[in-house]
């Protein structure tokens, strides 16, 4: 896992221009803390920061091969057959390195290499015959990648503060990225960067650069079609791709360790881990618990994560550690994941997610997540009859007693209507599909295309800001691409939600964990931090010189802060406000 940045122009002497993007990658040494690479030309510069998991004493980027240049983030999990495949065509490798697969793959095959590459991965590729430049990232969108146009060139990035170093960028948003920010948050509209004059290059798609100028185009999408297997074949063909999944993605010459919450998600893929063969020792694992703050019942949490991982981790063996925070830690890192996002977030989910990750980096360099289950498997509520909430998407539909705290005049309702029915325009539909797996099919093309990539983003970051690589075989495209076509039966086949994941783990897990239902990523009930976050909240409400202020209906929020009524669900909005805030003043963002 890295991070990578670059600049090509037509017109510019890039080697006069090397301080620039050795500030760009400047702002990756998070992603990278183990190494640098810098290669520049007159008309091309690429930039590498190194976290080393494969191949530490090889593996250097940028790499060259012939005529081709590699920055890459990521790691390519079938590297070892291509390697072979790649050998039989004549090629020579250097180094055991997945990015020298990468790197002579796209010399055998150029564009055409892409679809054969099973793994995470954002990388670009400056062609020196050909000077073109090619951006390309994964299936999924597990790893980032932004880019800029320029009048004459391009400039790209891991993330948006790496490009804010360039002159050319300026931390600004308008009224586009205003409505995405407000109407779809958590999700994305696939592209958005929310900075003016920012693209992120859309998961499963590339894109080139040359004299004429920049085009994109897709190597993947969802494709439907009647699925005919029985629920024990679907079954059996779930287990096995995750028996070769999960392997495949413990290849590492670095510790790796598991996220473990006790649910049958992290559960599954911990168990499939902890008896890989030539394991060394037991599994570590990590959870997150609060001190200061009792279990409540919510419409998202079933039950505290704590007994449930413990119950795991002895059932598999493993070697368990729990992250205890209390609110104080919590409201500390409200700078620190906005600066990791480069936008505002999650409020004390993301903190606390923070916190692990620093936590685990101590010991780890890769950790294992059961992130994307819920989207693969059909987990969520809104995948019930009914669940869904209105006709919009249906994480961002008001909850009973919600408030609405935007300002009167930011009218971003018809920019959700909008991004909301141009998803619904791209599900590729099948003929004679019943009414029901239809709507099941655009719930999960909705959910795999526009909530799934912000909290990849959310993974990526806080996990990359303390230079841990976290890895999501969830993601995998060729599970995502059977069990697109699963009927919603099927998927539901015990009434419950992901009943096909807990079938096919069934023998691996205790019955308490294959019964357990779907809790979210826990959220803290703390008095002590929502005190601060109210008190907080009182002191931006005195500031009218507040960069945010007009983006907020003060009259509500104060009706919230007076009522007593700065509780669930409408607390989170109080946090993300703050968060707002933080990130217009420490980016110094302008509208």
């Amino acid at each position: 896992m890295c991070g990578i940045a670059g600049w090509v122009d037509r017109d510019a002497h890039l080697l006069r221009e090397r301080a620039t993007v050795q500030n760009m990658a400047g702002e990756l040494a998070c992603r990278g803390p183990d190494a640098e690479g810098l290669w520049i030309s007159p008309k091309a510069a690429l930039a590498h920061r190194r976290l080393a998991v494969m191949d530490p004493a090889g593996g250097m980027q940028p790499m060259s091969a012939g005529p081709a240049l590699l920055a890459f983030s990521g790691e390519i999990y079938n590297f070892a057959a291509l390697r072979r495949e790649l050998e039989s065509y004549g090629h020579h490798f250097e180094s055991s390195s997945d990015t020298e697969v990468l790197l002579r793959a796209y010399l055998q095959w150029r564009l055409d290499c892409l679809p054969r590459l099973a793994g995470m991965f954002a990388f670009a590729i400056w062609d020196n015959k050909q000077q073109e430049l090619l951006l390309a990232r994964d299936r999924l969108g597990i790893k980032p990648l932004l880019y800029a146009l320029l009048p004459t060139g391009l400039i790209f990035a891991s993330e948006a503060k790496a490009l804010l170093r360039h002159p050319a960028a300026e931390a600004a948003v308008d009224e586009e990225g205003l409505a995405e920010l407000f109407a779809m948050s958590p999700g994305r509209t696939p592209g958005s960067a929310i900075y003016k004059g920012m693209r992120e290059l859309e998961p499963g798609s590339y894109l080139i650069h040359d004299l004429a100028g920049a085009r994109t185009g897709r190597y993947w999408r969802l494709q439907s079609h009647a699925h005919t297997d029985s629920l024990p074949a679907t079954i059996e063909t779930v287990r096995g791709l995750l028996d070769e999944i999960v392997p495949e993605q413990l290849v590492s010459d670095v510790p790796v360790c598991a996220l473990l919450s006790g649910g049958v998600d992290s559960s599954a893929l911990t168990a499939i881990a902890a008896r890989a063969p030539g394991r060394p020792g037991p599994l570590g694992t990590y959870s997150v618990g609060f001190t200061d703050s009792e279990f409540a019942l919510t419409r998202l949490h079933s039950s505290w994560d704590t007994p449930y991982a413990v119950r795991a981790a002895r059932h598999l063996g493993c070697d368990h550690r729990e992250l205890r925070v209390n609110g104080q830690d919590l409201i500390d890192q409200l700078g620190a994941t906005v600066t990791a996002r480069d936008l505002p977030g999650m409020g004390d989910i993301d903190a606390s997610l923070y916190l692990l990750f620093r936590e685990i980096r101590q010991r780890y360099t890769v950790a294992l997540s059961g992130e994307a289950a819920d989207e693969v498997f059909r987990g969520y509520r809104w995948f019930t009859p009914g669940g869904q909430g209105g006709p919009t998407f249906p994480w961002i539909y008001p909850a009973p007693g919600d408030l609405d705290i935007r300002a009167p005049d930011l009218r971003v309702a018809p920019y959700e209507r909008a991004r909301y029915h141009e998803a619904l325009a791209e599900v590729p539909a099948v003929p004679g599909e019943s009414a029901r797996d239809r709507r099941s099919r655009e719930l999960a093309y909705l959910t795999l295309t526009r909530f799934l990539p912000a909290l990849l983003e959310r993974k990526d970051r806080l996990s990359m800001a303390v230079g841990l690589e976290v890895r999501v075989p969830y993601c995998d495209h060729r599970l995502v691409d059977y069990t697109w076509n699963i009927p919603h039966d099927l998927h539901w086949a015990d009434g419950i939600e992901k009943a096909l994941l807990r079938r096919a783990v069934h023998d691996l897990l205790p019955r308490e964990i294959l019964r357990r239902p779907k809790s979210h990523y826990p959220s803290t009930q703390s008095p002590a931090y929502w005190r601060v976050v109210a008190e907080r909240v009182e002191d931006w409400l005195a500031t009218p010189s507040s960069p945010s202020w007009p983006y907020f209906d003060r009259a509500k929020i104060k009706q919230l802060l007076t009522s007593g009524r700065p509780y669930l669900p409408t607390r989170p909005s109080l946090t993300w406000l703050l968060e707002f805030d933080t990130w217009m003043r420490t980016y110094g963002v302008a509208s």
